[in-house]
């Protein structure tokens, strides 16, 4: 994939955040980091207070079970939309131009959900891995291969 000069990259998961900059050219990307972030997202058993209930029986005579709400994947999902708030800021204020997108599957879904016309327009590309706990070369390196 080649990266512009001065493009704005995004590395994250469900978690944990990395916004670079390319201060090399499109070919070899040299990333510096701009800012990151990590929000605390315990284990759902963690968070969780008591399991699913069960429902009172029904006219038909069965019971029917709850599902359990899943807060791990909520905190996941409020993250996606405060990246996608970031981003939306940062691109009204004409902070980038060009915009790489490094996420898990799951989360570029959450993102994709939340962005706004001005991000969307300035998207270069979405690599669906999750490099945000790898060493900053290996990103440049994923990043060419994509």
């Amino acid at each position: 994939m080649q990266l512009p000069n001065n493009s704005l990259v995004l590395v994250a998961d469900g978690r944990k955040s990395l916004f670079f900059r390319n201060e090399g050219d499109g070919a070899f990307p040299n990333l510096s980091i701009e800012d990151k972030a990590e929000f605390a997202n315990p284990a759902h058993h963690e968070q969780a207070s008591d399991t699913a209930g069960q429902s009172m029986k029904t006219m038909d005579g069965r019971g029917g079970s709850m599902e359990e709400v899943d807060f791990h994947r909520q905190e996941e999902d409020r993250f996606a939309a405060e990246l996608a708030e970031t981003l939306k800021s940062r691109a009204l204020a004409n902070e980038f131009e060009a915009l790489i997108i490094v996420a898990p599957p799951r989360t570029l879904g959450a993102l994709r959900k939340h962005y706004h016309k001005e991000v969307e327009r300035r998207i270069l590309g979405e690599v669906p891995k999750d490099l945000v706990n790898l060493p900053v070369p290996e990103i440049e390196k994923a990043l060419q291969g994509a």
